[in-house]
């Protein structure tokens, strides 16, 4: 091969684990499928996250290549209480990212192929812009979202409204990409606030050259032709569904994922309910004793993360229980003895793979939620924050694959739901006759197909690909 011939592609993801593991395995297939491209990573230094250190220490590629911008003193890790932070702090590191990326054209004499950007990284469609090169979004959420954004953003620019009025009303509003009115209860409440800057960054995906999406089309049909039938809106390419392995795993979590193993290897087929609220996923004192007192008068098996939460006022991740007992029902933990198992950390693939789980109480992010049509497993939903409530939603009242805890709950909000409530949805959850089952099972069932040569995530890649490699001559 010429050296000419070789294309670069810049890979721009937000530094926060779960959106950075699936840009790089976007990359990953990126780079499989064509030998003339090579990928560089940048990644922007947040104080805060050895996650992100250990995880971009090791290439995942031979043509793929982390670069670590400097960190940004000026904007320092406590601004994360800005409304707009994310977006501030991507347009902290522009400048920095257009030069190294004007460095390393300059040492490699390849060909810039464009810019992959993170949805929260528009700030850096001006570097794009200003080298000439097209630039993509990459959207690790769904496609319905991606569809609500780009809906409330027109609604906003295009006609006018305002939507401080939406917030805590009852109202439903049709959107291109659900089937169903989708009430203002279940939005981020991001959007309702114009100085977080989320619809500002939906605008800015209509100038770009593509949006890829972690979604397949089997999984969200109905959204993916709604956004492809809209020529505002560029096209979009579902490649997915990506899915996050355990990573890198240090030796302590090593064993105690053995230890959750074995355990789940002495229970039942389908016999346990896996309760995990992701990264940040934390409850406090009274509603933990709610959960605690739901799982024991269900006398249903179970396994649950329960994580404990960082010190108020700190941004800190949650950690783990020196021992669970100060926060559980007294007696709790003798009376589930056999049945139940409390643990911290989870290795949430290893778990939702595991013949004996037949039911996941989830908090919807988007991972967990591949992740359980993935396994096959269906899902009680209990959104936190961000676009949960919107995903929750989507597999409750779209697609009647998921049973409701409370669909618009928000964390911090102060509301307890109580054990009666959970309990019930635990028992759905767990009905081998529920109804749910078999729609899970049915998208499951194509979910590796859409990856497979022929398939429909492996047909979009596959377009992405020409348009990336047209853009370059």
């Amino acid at each position: 091969m010429s050296a000419d011939a070789k294309k670069t592609l810049v890979f721009i993801p937000f530094p926060i684990i779960s959106h950075l593991v699936s840009a790089v395995d976007t990359a990953k297939l990126l780079a499989d499928r064509d030998d003339r491209l090579s990928i560089t990573i940048l990644i922007m230094k947040r104080t805060l996250d050895n996650k992100i250190s250990s995880y971009t220490t090791k290439s995942p590629h031979p043509r793929i290549n982390f670069l670590h911008l400097q960190e940004n003193k000026s904007l320092a890790s406590g601004s994360m209480g800005d409304k707009n932070w994310a977006l501030l702090f991507a347009e902290s590191h522009r400048d920095l990212a257009r030069d190294v990326v004007v460095e390393m054209m300059e040492s490699q004499k390849g060909r810039l192929a464009g810019f992959v950007l993170d949805m929260f990284c528009t700030p850096m469609i001006d570097v794009a812009n200003e080298l000439g090169a097209p630039a993509y979004i990459f959207v690790p959420s769904g496609s319905a979202f991606l569809g609500l954004l780009l809906h409330l953003q027109s609604l906003r620019d295009d006609h006018g409204k305002n939507m401080k009025e939406y917030e805590g009303s009852d109202v439903e509003i049709s959107i291109p990409t659900y089937v169903h009115p989708v009430p203002a209860k279940v939005w981020p409440v991001k959007v309702f606030d114009n100085e977080t800057g989320i619809l500002e960054c939906a605008r800015r995906y209509r100038e770009t050259r593509g949006i890829i999406v972690n979604t397949f089309l089997e999984f969200e049909p109905h959204a993916i032709s709604s956004l492809s039938a809209d020529a505002r809106i560029p096209p979009v390419y579902p490649v997915g569904p990506l899915i996050q392995g355990g990573g890198e795993e240090t030796d302590e979590n090593k064993r105690k994922r053995e230890e959750i193993i074995a355990w789940l290897d002495k229970q039942p087929h389908s016999s346990v309910v896996f309760l995990c609220f992701g990264t940040r996923g934390i409850f406090h004192g009274e509603q933990v004793k709610e959960i605690a007192t739901a799982l024991e008068q269900s006398g249903v098996r179970f396994l649950w993360s329960l994580r404990k939460p960082p010190p108020e006022g700190t941004i800190e991740f949650p950690g783990e229980y020196e021992n669970p007992e100060q926060v559980l029902p007294e007696g709790f933990l003798r009376n589930t003895t056999g049945i139940g198992k409390v643990i911290g950390w989870a290795p949430q693939m290893a778990v939702l793979s595991h013949p004996a789980v037949g039911g996941f109480v989830s908090h919807c992010g988007w991972n967990s939620t591949l992740e359980s049509v993935w396994c096959g497993v269906p899902i009680a939903a209990w959104p936190l924050f961000a676009e949960q409530q919107t995903n929750a939603f989507q597999l409750v009242k779209e697609f009647e694959m998921a049973i409701e805890i409370k669909i618009d709950y928000r964390k911090g909000s102060g509301v307890i739901v109580r054990a009666g409530t959970i309990e019930n949805a635990i028992r759905q959850l767990m009905d081998p006759e529920n109804k749910i089952r078999l729609k899970v099972k049915e998208v499951h069932d194509k979910t590796r197909a859409a990856l497979v040569e022929g398939g429909s995530s492996y047909n979009f890649l596959g377009r992405l690909l020409e348009n990336i490699m047209d853009n370059t001559h």
